[in-house]
């Protein structure tokens, strides 16, 4: 499996946003409020790839 449903929207307690592979999360895409700095790294966080702003 590959492309957009291969892939998870994790929003932080601190409110970055973050898109991470499922793989990376283990297949856990319940509701997550936190990243391990391990999932971090191999996250991308979507305020560098966008802005502050939102669309």
């Amino acid at each position: 499996m590959g492309g957009y449903e291969s892939l998870a929207w994790i929003k932080d307690k601190n409110g970055k946003e973050y898109v991470c592979p499922i793989a990376v999360l283990n297949g856990d895409t319940s509701d997550r409020f936190e990243l391990s700095e391990e999932e971090q790294r191999q996250c991308m966080d979507i305020n560098l790839l966008i802005g502050t702003e939102r669309w």
